[in-house]
């Protein structure tokens, strides 16, 4: 999630290495798991992270959070962010309450390939204007899985992901965009969930082997945000929520590889008896 891109043209992957990719994708996808399954009123987020962080280890993954490089390197695994918070939330002591929404970003490489995806948890009993707001944002997303197939341009999917989040009455978060992944977390091109003069000189054409981290953010009120005194966490300037969901997703010849699917991630893990 974080922001950072050299200068090189986008990098296109092999169907060899979108296959690796998706092994990481798989491994980020069940850390998901792990996060949804314990984001329970009165858990603590530090907890969480832990538990992700050991997940990791075991499988012999790097997570590409801990110690990204800013004013003071990040702490943790994961990025996690409450209700107004948008993104990069530092996991800490403060415990989930009924009624949140809990963002999650993660990310992980294994054997030398990358995978980054985010997810946006209600906690408990959430109120009903949080989950349409919600409800918006993972559609957002959602378009622009359809509409990758479909379009020549990434300019002409943003446009859209951006007209179903504003006639829904939210706003789009502009200051933080998606990332072209692969070999590292950061590559080119930067990938905007919206449209405007200066996106579109920075367009760029969709090809079959494309990886493409899309990661719209979407905020009840304005778009507006800010960053708080820990360097790191972002939060809506009028205070109201917002939500971020995230996959990484393969342009082919034959359509659209989601790297970070639940679907088939979780066929090897033992059964309960």
């Amino acid at each position: 999630m974080f922001q950072r891109h050299n200068n090189r043209p986008p990098e296109l992957k092999s169907a060899r290495e979108l296959g690796l990719m998706r092994e990481s994708g798989k491994l980020v996808a069940r850390a998901l798991k792990i996060c949804r399954d314990m984001a329970k009123p009165g858990v603590k987020t530090i907890e969480i992270d832990r538990v992700v962080e050991a997940f990791y280890l075991k499988h012999q993954a790097i997570p590409l959070f801990k110690g990204y490089p800013g004013k003071v390197p990040f702490p943790s695994v994961t990025c996690m962010s409450i209700n107004e918070q948008v993104v990069h939330g530092i996991p800490g002591e403060r415990a989930l309450k009924d009624g949140d929404l809990l963002k999650v970003d993660t990310a992980c490489r294994l054997n030398g390939w990358c995978a980054d995806r985010a997810i946006t948890i209600p906690v408990g009993t959430v109120r009903p204007e949080r989950l349409r707001l919600l409800k918006i944002g993972t559609e957002v997303l959602q378009m622009a899985i359809d509409e990758l197939p479909r379009r020549k341009w990434w300019s002409e999917v943003a446009s859209r992901m951006q007209k179903h989040a504003e006639e829904a009455g939210f706003s789009v978060v502009t200051n933080y965009v998606g990332h072209g992944i692969g070999r590292v977390m950061h590559e080119n091109p930067q990938v905007p969930n919206y449209v405007s003069r200066d996106t579109r000189k920075h367009d760029f054409r969709l090809e079959p082997g494309l990886v493409l981290a899309i990661e719209p953010m979407v905020n009840m009120g304005t778009a507006e945000v800010v960053t708080t005194r820990d360097h790191w966490t972002v939060v809506t300037r009028d205070g109201l929520a917002s939500v971020h969901i995230e996959h990484t997703l393969a342009i082919t010849a034959d359509g659209i590889v989601n790297i970070t699917s639940d679907e088939g991630a979780f066929d090897d893990e033992p059964t309960a008896v």
